[in-house]
């Protein structure tokens, strides 16, 4: 029986198969007909049928029945091309292949893991950037980062680049030679902040805290009061380098009470914890698509409200990046005008399309409720090891947890051991944290109960063999038992409510 079979057996139909998978039923009538599930679909089998199915049955099975077919060459060929060949002294000089990545589980600050239902839409036909269809998806898209973002702002849209685009097109466009920028520095990615501010002809004014600490909007007031001429205030709401969650709505509203505009750095926060963009008065906003929107990385939604669109418009110098120039991608994403400024990227915006259409059928706020779940369920299970936090109870995200790594401990290798014996990637601290700290990641669709309990099964095992004091089982137990009070307390409220 093969595992297509498997499943209707298990589901009892193929329509039930679909239902499971959220699939149309045509796509698992094509998976019977073949013979086989495509190997991209393997985790999510092995996470649906909770584990009576193993994703390595089903990477096997695709292998054998759809073999990646190469055309055999001699091991000194360069792709049919004799020594002879004037061509040939351009040409690689080993022989390469087709690249097949390996199976990983993410568990660090992003990429993360995609959902299978994205990556299937991903490889769709590809369409030109100007068709009506390709324009229509264009408004959805537009209407579901609303809803993530939850704002009404008209000018929301992903624009064509990582995040660190988002956060320069906010900066190009917003600061004008000469202006101040009020920067609240966390982490690292306040400091690009900085850099952004310079480079756009800005004069920034630091507002410092310790890294692993939110901002503090004493001080941050403090510096407005000083500094009654700034333009902007700029901040990371969740800032990836330390795990540090910071008030964004006291933030927003000290920068108003004293006239200025605040952009919001939303990467990692966007999907995983709570972004209100309108309830906060943000007057603009970045994210990425890769982190707690669970898409492949290249995108980043940005969001701007009335008050940012008529500064840019009234602008009397040239924005200083033509790519990034707002008053140009205003016709490129309008609601109903449509004129040429650049290729986009299709494929990849039909993925952020089906992500996002993921976090709509789930609900964004069970979407936060996951996330913070699961983080308390791994939080218990690393505590239990002996380890501790870098950031304080309060401020900690759920979706980006950075543990100190214990003294006499090699923080290097242990990363290396999870990658290389458990397919698993965590990150690294960063500038003064560097070497001090593991970041582990519970973002997206990397944020399940496997995951928890696979890192803290591999993280146990590396550990103990490295000679850290640790009882392999205890972090388990103290998962499963915060999974198993929070089932209870859940069931409670429900009871309370009927």
């Amino acid at each position: 029986m093969n595992c297509t079979e498997r499943l209707v057996a298990l589901f009892g139909s193929q329509a039930e198969v679909a239902r499971a998978f959220q699939l149309d039923r045509a796509v698992v009538h094509n998976w019977v007909k073949s013979g086989y599930v495509p190997a991209r679909w393997a985790s999510e089998v092995e996470r649906v049928t909770q584990g009576r199915i193993a994703a390595i049955d089903i990477v096997n099975e695709a292998s054998a029945k759809n073999p990646v077919r190469v055309k055999s060459r001699p091991d000194d060929a360069q792709f049919g091309f004799s020594a002879e060949d004037p061509m040939s002294q351009y040409a690689p000089s080993k022989r390469i292949h087709s690249f097949h990545p390996p199976q990983r589980t993410l568990m660090g600050p992003g990429p993360t893991e995609i959902h299978p239902r994205v990556l299937t839409t991903m490889s769709q036909p590809a369409i030109g950037y100007l068709d009506p269809v390709f324009v229509e998806m264009m408004e959805e898209l537009k209407s579901l980062l609303r809803y993530v973002y939850q704002t009404k702002n008209a000018l929301t849209f992903p624009v064509s680049g990582p995040g660190s685009v988002g956060m320069e097109y906010c900066f190009v466009n917003m600061v004008v030679p000469g202006d101040k920028v009020i920067v609240c520095q966390n982490g690292v990615f306040g400091g690009r902040m900085v850099e952004n501010v310079i480079r756009s002809g800005g004069t920034p004014v630091l507002v410092e805290d310790k890294w692993g600490e939110p901002i503090d909007v004493q001080k941050l007031e403090d510096t407005l009061k000083a500094n009654k001429d700034a333009k902007i205030v700029a901040f990371v709401h969740a800032e990836t380098s330390t795990g540090a969650q910071s008030d964004a709505k006291e933030i927003s509203r000290i920068a108003h009470k004293y006239g200025a505009m605040v952009i919001m750095d939303a990467v990692t926060s966007l999907g995983g914890t709570a972004v209100k963009l309108d309830e906060w008065e943000i007057d603009a906003a970045y994210s990425a698509s890769q982190k707690c929107l669970s898409c492949t990385p290249g995108l980043s939604p940005v969001s701007f409200n009335e008050r940012v669109v008529q500064h840019v418009q009234n602008r009397k110098d040239r924005i200083r990046s033509w790519f990034m120039d707002m008053n140009l991608l205003l016709g490129y994403w309008g609601a109903t005008t449509r004129t040429y400024h650049h290729t986009a990227p299709t494929n990849s915006l039909f993925a952020l399309h089906e992500a996002l259409v993921l976090i709509r059928e789930e609900g964004l706020e069970n979407s936060w409720a996951r996330h913070q779940r699961h983080h308390v369920a791994l939080k218990a299970g690393l505590e239990a090891m002996g380890l501790k936090y870098l950031v304080a109870e309060g401020h900690q995200l759920p979706q980006m947890n950075a543990v100190l790594c214990p003294q006499g401990v090699n923080e290097e290798e242990v990363r290396k051991r999870l990658l290389s014996e458990f397919g698993i990637e965590i990150g690294a601290g960063l500038g003064p944290l560097k070497g001090k700290i593991w970041r582990f990641g519970l973002m997206g669709y990397s944020c399940r109960p496997d995951n928890v309990m696979l890192c803290l099964s591999a993280l146990g095992s590396v550990l103990e063999d490295m000679g850290y004091a640790v009882h392999v089982g205890d972090a388990e137990a103290a998962a499963h038992g915060a999974y198993a009070q929070m089932h209870a307390k859940d069931a409670a409220r429900k009871k309370r409510a009927a």
